[in-house]
């Protein structure tokens, strides 16, 4: 059947646990495919953008031309699916153990020849905190295994070199923290530029060109303020380079293997000595997915229906730079259900109607006005482009100035830092061989 467009419409059934994807549900239904969504913890969050169905998600399987699993956690069923023939995207066993198992993660990465850094996990605070008291120095805490979204971005930075104020933190917090984080690891603190290096995978390949990102996590400007995931990241896309080559790149066979399909990324630290990966992520970025939109000149409903099917694709995207920033409203990071009845369906409105770069979480439509979903407090995505960082700032920027939204947050240092990291990477020979999509008709080198 087609689409209107001349092209072959498919029907795309996204699992969820939890509002994620309807951003990308939404871009491909707008495409002209067909598309329906389960997710387990929903409200009204996308009512007006995307049909949600109830009930047990297997049931609309064989109505699915593409399953597509949005988080971690469906390993078992995605791995089930494609056994029995299904076209799916996202979810193995394997990655999914890759990503909630940090020990696991990291052992995998020493396997394979990576630079990892000394991790050590944990079940039990006093344990952790006699460890830093007999072993001074800087570490880094890490929730490990399954945790709910909420603390799943939770980080504990240690700034001082004797790790008495790590120490002191989790002395003082151990009771709230075991309640909500069972298992952690404290990693070895190392200085340098924090970048992400990754790519979608077919079942049997890499499908360039690959993503280099660079997250911004905090909610304030500066890196101030509480840890959020993410509150909007800087990236580009580019042909396979040394910073994907040495971390994700290695991954290729072990993948091939698992016969995952899906996007995978390995956050890492580099500086002059290295390339130093963190931790896996196996799954769609958050909000890095929809700020991938912005760069991908491809159809996304074409292209996941390709390599759900274990094809190549010719994957067009854009050379330069792409920024996305994270539009919020209270309670968020937090949950307060005072501040969550009054930001509940508050009008999102536009002074022009310029939608471009626009793009959605937890919002509604009601008497074709959009409003504010959910409890989260989590709203909206904003994107742009350009052919330096500072053009792709102005972009996205501007298009937030059109924007009209009752209390909203968002940082305004997005890919701010690029002018000093790009210098650290470039002194220390990483940029030297980053090279533009060779999608986008050129193959210069990265200025």
């Amino acid at each position: 059947m087609g689409n209107g467009n001349g092209k072959i419409k498919y029907k795309f059934l996204f699992v969820s646990h939890e509002t994620l994807s309807g951003d990308l549900a939404w871009k491909i239904q707008n495409e002209g495919h067909e598309v329906r969504c389960w997710i387990e913890e929903v409200t009204d969050e996308y009512d007006g953008f995307l049909e949600k169905v109830e009930g047990n998600w297997k049931d609309h399987v064989d109505w699915a031309d593409v399953v597509i699993f949005d988080d971690t956690g469906f390993g078992k069923e995605a791995d089930a699916l494609r056994k029995a023939g299904k076209a799916v995207v996202g979810g193995s066993e394997y990655t999914d153990k890759l990503e909630m198992n940090r020990e696991f993660g990291q052992s995998e990465m020493k396997r394979l020849g990576m630079l990892t850094l000394p991790s050590w996990d944990f079940s039990n605070y006093d344990d952790a905190i006699k460890f830093i008291t007999e072993n001074p120095g800087r570490y880094v805490f890490k929730p490990s295994g399954k945790v709910s979204s909420d603390w799943s971005g939770f980080l504990l930075l240690g700034k001082e070199e004797d790790g008495k104020d790590l120490l002191e933190i989790l002395d003082s917090n151990k009771k709230v923290l075991s309640k909500n984080i069972k298992h952690f690891q404290l990693q070895k603190h190392v200085s340098g530029v924090e970048v992400g290096a990754s790519a979608f995978f077919n079942g049997e390949k890499f499908i360039t060109p690959v993503l280099v990102c660079f997250e911004h996590k905090r909610l304030f400007p500066g890196e101030l303020g509480p840890m959020t995931g993410e509150m909007g990241s800087s990236m580009f896309w580019s042909e396979p380079n040394v910073l994907f080559r040495d971390t994700t790149g290695k991954m290729e066979g072990d993948l091939r293997k698992a016969k995952y399909v899906g996007y995978i990324d390995i956050n890492c630290i580099v500086n002059g000595r290295g390339v130093y990966p963190l931790e896996f992520t196996c799954r769609f970025g958050y909000p890095t997915i929809n700020i991938q939109q912005e760069g991908i000149l491809s159809e996304w409903g074409e292209f996941l229906r390709a390599i759900a099917n274990n094809e190549d694709f010719y994957l067009r995207a854009k050379r330069g730079f792409q920024i996305g920033v994270v539009i919020v409203t209270p309670p968020f990071p937090y949950d307060d259900p005072w501040e969550t009845e009054m930001h509940k369906d508050i009008s999102i409105l536009f002074r022009k109607p310029y939608m471009e770069g626009v793009h959605i979480s937890d919002i509604k439509i009601v008497d074709n006005v959009w409003r504010t979903a959910g409890h989260s407090g989590y709203h909206l995505i904003i994107t742009g482009s350009g052919a330096t960082m500072e053009e792709a700032r102005r972009q996205a920027y501007g298009r937030i100035e059109n924007i009209m939204l009752v209390n909203m947050i968002y940082r305004t240092d997005i890919g701010a830092t690029w002018y000093e990291d790009s210098d650290r990477l470039r002194s220390w020979g990483y940029l030297d061989q980053v090279s533009w999509p060779l999608s986008s008709q050129t193959s210069d080198t990265l200025k």
